[in-house]
């Protein structure tokens, strides 16, 4: 997809703006890859402490509880710091961010301590915080107005490349295919179950060393690039941050948009946490390998719809693709709940097709018509409302310890209505976002 700045409509392709912000399109792209890498390890970190740490699902949670008030209570941090350090700067510390969190894991296994894990992805949650904030306002501006939602679909669709790979590269070396029953550890000299926990507890070091070294040399690279001006601005104009919060807070649409993405992430979290345990739990026998699988089919199929969304919205407008796909996704998780099993796991694998559109579609909704500051600050609310994954993901693990698993699939059925019906205000209420051009 061409990002052009430049002004001569006859030769876009050889000015240097528009080589320099084609350049800087796509290591922003190259972000969205890192930071879909650390959401998906954790999804694989809930199985994996659990077998190290002996966690209920309500404690294994707290995986994506501490993850997600990262996002929370960093997001503003990162608004305030895009107005000052413009959007480069705010790229850069989230990336500093990111590599220590990673870094920390080594500590946190050589020590066996939960807490410290939980802190290490506090960090690299607030890099991220960081990352999200900027890039996702900036891939808006890099290029038409008309079709920012369509150029922000795109960008994302390589996030869940980065999560394929965090899946993969969780399954195939953090994972040991080791799972031992109760009864089995029970019968384990103390020091013998010792040993276990902490190799399950150092399998997450090396991943998370290599994690940390190359967001260390893109950080290096981004830093050495030069951006558009755009992206290094610091300037913003006299009128107080506070002002500009209060018109946002007025806003009843980007208000809206706040609490859908809210429910979205809340979804998307929950529904790919609990994906390995409703499998072995539903499909008793499946390995925690196999089980994997069905993760990273999700992320292929989500992957898949995030390209197929952005072409449909060539000729769909983007709102109403997503009350369509927010419809089928209502039907899909109640199915689940319903129906318990094999048939239950592959639609909820196939709930990631239609998820794949959501998040970037309802960031580029509430900050339509918006001016650049209220667009900068209004990014981190629309963050900070990643907070969902973090609460959400508590609902579900305590309802899967109450009344089991299948049934914390609930909590993405109301959150896929919340959606359904932020989409049909949206289209109610107007005006309603064209469907995009090529961009």
């Amino acid at each position: 997809m061409p990002i052009t700045t430049s002004t001569n409509p006859a030769s876009p392709s050889t000015s240097p703006l528009a080589h320099t912000a084609t350049l800087a399109f796509a290591l922003i792209v190259s972000l969205f890859f890192l930071w879909g890498m650390a959401n998906n390890l954790n999804d694989i970190l809930i199985k994996q402490f659990k077998k190290a740490f002996e966690l209920s699902d309500f404690q294994a949670g707290l995986v994506q509880s501490a993850f997600y008030m990262g996002y929370f209570l960093l997001a503003m941090p990162a608004g305030v710091c895009m107005r000052r350090f413009g959007y480069k700067g705010t790229l850069l510390i989230g990336l500093g961010l990111y590599a220590a969190g990673a870094f920390l894991f080594y500590p946190a296994a050589a020590v066996h301590t939960y807490g410290l894990f939980l802190l290490a992805l506090f960090v690299i949650a607030s890099g991220l915080a960081f990352l999200e904030t900027s890039a996702n306002p900036l891939v808006t501006v890099l290029g038409p107005a008309e079709s920012a939602t369509q150029r922000l679909n795109f960008a994302q669709s390589f996030n869940p490349l980065g999560s394929i790979a965090g899946i993969l590269v969780g399954q195939h070396f953090i994972f040991s295919g080791v799972e031992h029953t109760q009864a089995e550890l029970a019968a384990m000299t103390p020091a013998a179950r010792n040993a276990y926990y902490a190799a399950e507890s150092a399998a997450v070091q090396m991943p998370y060393l290599v994690i940390g070294a190359i967001v260390v040399a893109w950080a290096v690279l981004i830093a050495f690039v030069r951006f558009p001006a755009l992206a290094e601005d610091t300037s913003h104009d006299a009128k107080s941050g506070s002002a500009h919060i209060g018109r946002l807070l007025r806003n009843s649409r980007f208000m809206f948009a706040v609490l859908a993405q809210f429910f979205y992430v809340g979804a998307q979290v929950g529904v790919w946490s609990y994906l390995i345990r409703y499998v072995q739990s539903t499909m008793p026998g499946t390995p925690e390998k196999s089980a994997a699988n069905f993760l990273t089919a999700s992320l292929v199929v989500f992957m898949v719809g995030r390209f197929a969304g952005t072409a449909l919205m060539r000729r769909i407008a983007p709102v109403r693709l997503l009350g369509v796909f927010a419809a089928t996704n209502i039907a899909l998780t109640a199915f689940a709940v319903l129906v318990p099993g094999a048939f239950g796991a592959y639609a909820l694998v196939a709930t990631s097709f239609f998820m794949s559109v959501m998040f970037p579609t309802i960031f580029s909704l509430g900050l339509d018509d918006l001016g650049d500051d209220d667009r900068k600050l209004g990014s981190p609310f629309l963050v900070m409302a990643i907070v969902g994954g973090a609460l959400l993901t508590i609902a579900m693990g305590a309802t899967s310890d109450w009344m089991g698993i299948h049934w914390a699939f609930a909590v993405p059925t109301l959150c896929f209505i919340v959606i359904f019906w932020f989409a049909m205000q949206v289209r109610r209420r107007g005006p309603i976002p064209t469907a995009a051009g090529n961009g």
